[in-house]
C-alpha cells in the first residue's frame, strides 16, 4: 500500500513503540517462501500483514532532562530508541497483542513491536 498526499493514512500519527498493519489474507506460504505451519490458520492467534506506519520507538529521557529550562523546547528532551520493524516489512505477530480498528474502510492493526514474532524485509523493495 502506497501512501501518497493524497492517501489519508499519511495523516495517522503512530505513537511510541507501535505499528500500523495491514494484515493480508492467509496462506500458507508467504511471497518469498516462508512457510507457515498447517495450525496458523485455525487458531488465529498468529496474524501477518504489511507494516504500513512506524511509531518513533521507545523514549527515553535525556541525562539531565529534568531540569525546566524555559528557553528550552519541551520536545528536545526526549529521544527514542528506534524499531526494528520499518515500513514495508511482512510481520508475523500475536493478535492477542494487537488493536483491531477500520480506517476508510479497509481493516488495519495496531501493534506493540512486543507482539511481533517475526519480520520479513524485501530489500528489493526500496531500491
Amino acid at each position: 500500500m502506497d501512501i501518497s498526499k493524497d492517501n489519508k493514512l499519511r495523516n495517522l500519527i503512530v505513537v511510541g513503540d507501535r505499528l500500523l498493519i495491514k494484515p493480508v489474507s492467509h496462506t500458507s506460504k508467504t511471497k518469498s517462501g516462508l512457510y507457515l505451519p498447517p495450525g496458523y490458520k485455525e487458531k488465529e492467534e498468529v496474524q501477518s500483514g504489511y507494516v504500513i506506519k512506524a511509531g518513533p520507538g521507545f523514549p527515553i529521557p535525556l541525562p539531565g532532562s529534568d531540569v525546566e529550562e524555559p528557553w528550552k523546547n519541551p520536545d528536545e528532551n526526549i529521544k527514542y530508541i528506534p524499531l526494528q520493524a520499518k515500513e514495508g516489512d511482512l510481520a508475523i505477530f500475536l493478535q492477542k497483542g494487537a488493536v483491531e480498528i477500520m480506517y476508510e474502510g479497509e481493516k488495519f492493526f495496531i501493534v506493540p513491536q512486543h507482539s511481533v514474532l517475526l519480520l520479513e524485509r524485501d530489500e528489493d523493495l526500496f531500491e
